[in-house]
């Protein structure tokens, strides 16, 4: 079932071709990134910054804090992926509901000992979450996972590359350039190859 399932496609990843357009052009001032003719504000991107930055300063158990301009990048692939899967997912019919992503918080909640122990799991992933990003990330993962199984390993990539041309990304040279054969931000290096449906557990003794 894809809620428990990893979904690992580096390697098809890194065999698909570059048929995405990339820029690295400065879209307009204020903007981090555009996708579809839409912008992805400097000031949204600094607000989901500073919710992590905010939850990692009240949490005594959160990992090390990546530096600024890295976790900029991180999120801001996120955001771009996420306009990605959505797009994938208008062509394809395939649509996440609230009751889903509320049926996979609470069986997350669940498994992780409570709300405050699943908080603390997903601040301490590689790309840190904040409690007011979980249902979002829920959605992200739940897209990817629903796009995957329709799709199959064979034509997932090309279906993902397909609505990432379509969308004419263009990034602010801020943040670096978008990476075709990744479909990812360059640099950015986001667990954007292998997904998971709950939070990643800490090292054992951490």
């Amino acid at each position: 079932m894809h809620r428990r399932t990893a979904l690992s496609v580096s390697a098809v990843l890194l065999a698909a071709a570059p048929l995405l357009s990339a820029c690295s052009s400065d879209p307009r001032p204020g903007t981090a990134a555009v996708v579809g003719g839409q912008r992805i504000t400097t000031s949204a991107l600094q607000a989901q910054v500073n919710d992590v930055r905010g939850a990692q300063d009240r949490s005594e158990q959160s990992a090390p804090a990546a530096g600024t301009a890295r976790l900029e990048r991180m999120k801001l692939n996120k955001m771009i992926q996420l306009r990605i899967l959505e797009e994938t997912a208008k062509d394809a019919g395939i649509t996440v509901s609230t009751r889903e992503i509320e049926d996979v918080r609470k069986e997350t909640t669940q498994q992780s000992g409570g709300a405050a122990k699943m908080e603390q799991l997903a601040l301490a992933q590689r790309l840190p979450v904040a409690p007011d990003q979980i249902d979002e990330d829920i959605r992200f993962q739940l897209l990817l996972g629903k796009i995957k199984e329709k799709f199959g390993d064979d034509a997932f990539v090309p279906a993902l590359t397909k609505a990432a041309g379509a969308l004419h990304i263009e990034v602010s040279p801020r943040y670096g350039g978008w990476d075709a054969k990744q479909i990812a931000l360059g640099e950015a290096q986001t667990p954007w190859i292998t997904q998971r449906t709950r939070p990643e557990q800490p090292p054992a003794g951490a």
